[in-house]
């Protein structure tokens, strides 16, 4: 098998979404578990000389981290393939956290860009696992081995270049499912610690947070298709008694997008003329050609939605449609029914 390089690069092994913290007799040979870290997936390839940061999707990612190659020149002792995250933390020291806006900044076009964030918001890598080092590939290996190695090679490893936590307790694993929220972080991973690197496999389990809020319904995207309701919008208000977009659900059949037009029409805000009034939502530099339009709704119906995390005040991902909740005021959907993790600092996670 050949190393792998930039140019054959090494699709990343995937985890499976599972309801909690599976015990470790849920596969043969058992379990190891780490923080489940919230950021960019990378893979880290270097020759000894050059380094090269791939993404989950195999895009380069080496431009935008200037500051990052330059720790992996210095910090690598040689040539080496390294899987792990890139994250930025910001807040005081003692209460430090991972801020994915901040991190997500650093995608940008201008170098000149590139350059200024990488000194206001430096990044830094934890490496969760090691592919290959000197002359020999690792992949085959079980992960046990592949961690000793890793372990081995991160003892001299100094901020922003860390080797993640892990440990064998399912007990210390739940507890830091609840604990490390705190800190920004996204749930907890088990690894198989006899399984081999599996290149975009599922071979991974996650664990992480799932919650329900009760959202208003302020709009909603038609198909890209054409029919029916693509994305409903969701709203929630805030003390001051304005409501402010917070995300949306999608994941519809056909039949329920078209019956779902029908359901909504007699909310649909109208001019004069009777047309629907449409707005639009910011644009994201990730998907820069998407619609961004919606049909306005009177903000009248409540659903009872399933998410995992907040970032800000927006849900950090598409939530989940549950149920319609016909017994709520819209008014009382605010942002004061969210959980809010109990805060804990980064630098413990890093540690």
């Amino acid at each position: 098998m050949a190393l792998p390089t930039a140019a054959d690069p090494v699709a990343p092994m995937l985890a499976k979404a599972v309801p909690d913290v599976p015990a470790a007799d849920a596969v043969p040979g058992g379990l190891s578990y780490e923080p489940k870290w919230d950021g960019f997936r990378g893979i880290v390839y270097h020759d000894g000389t050059d380094v090269e940061i791939g993404s989950r999707g195999s895009k380069t990612l080496t431009r935008y981290f200037p500051e990052l190659v330059a720790v992996f020149r210095d910090q690598l002792p040689g040539p080496c393939v390294l899987d792990g995250e890139i994250v930025v933390r910001t807040g005081e020291p003692g209460a430090e956290r991972l801020d994915w806006d901040a991190l997500t900044q650093r995608i940008h076009p201008a170098a000149s860009r590139i350059r200024k964030l990488s000194v206001e918001t430096p990044a830094a890598f934890v490496a969760f696992d090691l592919l290959a080092f000197e002359d020999r590939d690792l992949r085959d290996l079980p992960f046990a081995e592949r961690r000793v190695a890793l372990e081995e090679l991160g003892r001299a490893f100094e901020d922003p270049l860390f080797v993640s936590q892990r440990t064998l307790d399912i007990e210390e694993a739940r507890r830091w499912l609840v604990e490390f929220e705190g800190a920004g972080l996204d749930g907890v991973v088990a690894k198989p610690l006899a399984g081999p690197y599996a290149p975009n496999k599922r071979t991974m389990l996650k664990a992480k947070h799932h919650r329900t809020a009760d959202v208003v319904v302020v709009g909603y995207r038609v198909h890209k298709s054409g029919e029916g309701v693509g994305s409903l919008l969701l709203g929630l208000y805030d003390a001051g008694g304005e409501l402010r977009m917070v995300g949306g659900v999608s994941a519809f059949s056909d039949a329920r997008r078209r019956e779902l037009v029908t359901e909504l029409d007699p909310l649909v805000r109208r001019d004069a003329d009777g047309r629907p009034v449409t707005g639009a939502t910011e644009r994201s530099r990730f998907a820069s050609g998407r619609d961004t339009s919606f049909v306005e709704l009177e903000p009248e119906r409540v659903v009872e939605v399933r998410y995992d995390q907040m970032e800000g005040d927006r849900f950090r991902h598409t939530v989940q449609f549950d149920r319609w909740r016909p017994d709520r005021n819209a008014r009382s959907c605010t942002f004061e029914q969210l959980e809010q993790p109990i805060a804990y600092d980064l630098s413990s996670v890093l540690r």
